[in-house]
């Protein structure tokens, strides 16, 4: 009489452990892609919502105030955004006249801008890479 085997044999299980790996590491990939596409989205979101704050200061004020969280107080209830990411932060540039705020996204060359400039030409929307997210005053 013969013996059944009621089993994997090696190269099975090889296989099929290797292709998990495979599906694993795909999603691990498409994981941090979403999450870094996310974090730019609420970059984005911020930068129009505190240029959006700026824009009312400037309407009940007549101008800009030179610091930026003067102008976020009583017109962003939460104080001025920070960024998704804790190793990083926003560039805010205000003066009487005019301000600039950037945000460094994660999307390397998907900005609108090349680096945030001093604050005498506010944003510099030439040149590359577009590493930058950046809004500026609209009076």
């Amino acid at each position: 009489m013969k013996k059944k085997n009621f089993g994997f044999t090696l190269l099975e299980l090889l296989v099929v452990i290797s292709i998990i790996g495979l599906l694993v590491a795909m999603g691990a990939v498409a994981f941090t892609t979403a999450q870094k596409r996310g974090r730019d989205s609420k970059r984005r979101g911020d930068m129009k919502a505190t240029q959006s704050a700026f824009e009312q200061y400037y309407a009940d004020n007549g101008a800009y105030s030179t610091t930026c969280s003067a102008m976020a107080t009583g017109y962003m209830p939460g104080g001025l955004p920070e960024d998704p990411k804790p190793s990083e932060s926003y560039t805010m540039n205000c003066a009487a006249d005019a301000y600039c705020i950037c945000a460094l996204v994660e999307d390397s060359g998907n900005g609108n801008a090349a680096a945030p400039a001093a604050l005498s030409t506010i944003c510099d929307y030439s040149g590359a890479p577009q590493d930058y997210f950046c809004v500026n005053n609209l009076q």
